[in-house]
């Protein structure tokens, strides 16, 4: 199909995503940036969409998928209570807060590209296991166990307190932190706010 009868046929999909994301979706806002997220995606995925079968079972495919993708990742984007995010933060008073940041960004180092890439994507990146294989071009299973190799690695590392602060040892928590962030940006393909 080409590109203008592509369009055309997404068009005339609009009224029946927006219906549906309002079905999915308890904020009209909400359901209408999700209509519009299917039709973009439906866009960039339209060389694999097969000409004669139904564009709107394959478009509301996306959309739902979609959806169930930005549920999962709902939770980290919730504002923090203040009380609680100032509990959680690193503290510049507390020296021992920005060693143990810069020990668990050189431990990283440690470990081999495969488990430290998914690892970054997962923790640091908050991606689910699903978009993290695709971007690494392989199987959930797979990234799910270079994830739980990498963590039980970071622990060993952690605790046999093997890892050198090397040249690094004058760089802040808030760096090492913004270092870890700017990977785990890097690796997704995403670039930093």
């Amino acid at each position: 199909m080409d590109d203008n009868n592509f369009k055309r046929e997404l068009s005339e999909l609009i009224p029946h995503l927006r219906a549906f994301a309002r079905n999915l979706c308890s904020d009209a806002t909400q359901a209408d940036d999700l209509a519009q997220e299917t039709l973009m995606r439906a866009w960039k995925a339209r060389e694999s969409y097969q000409e004669g079968t139904n564009l709107k079972a394959w478009c509301f495919t996306i959309l739902r998928n979609t959806f169930y993708s930005e549920k999962r990742r709902s939770w980290r984007r919730q504002p923090l209570d203040p009380e609680v995010a100032e509990a959680t933060l690193v503290s510049n008073d507390n020296p021992a807060d920005s060693m143990e940041l810069l020990a668990l960004r050189n431990a990283l180092n440690e470990l081999p590209d495969d488990q430290r890439e998914a690892l970054i994507l997962v923790g640091a990146g908050g991606l689910p296991y699903e978009e993290v294989a695709e971007i690494c071009g392989c199987a959930v299973g797979t990234i799910k166990s270079r994830v739980n190799r990498a963590r039980t690695a970071l622990a060993v590392i952690m605790e046999s307190n093997s890892v050198g602060f090397n040249s690094d040892s004058s760089m802040s928590a808030s760096e090492a932190f913004d270092d870890l962030i700017a990977q785990a940006d890097s690796l997704s393909g995403s670039t930093p706010a």
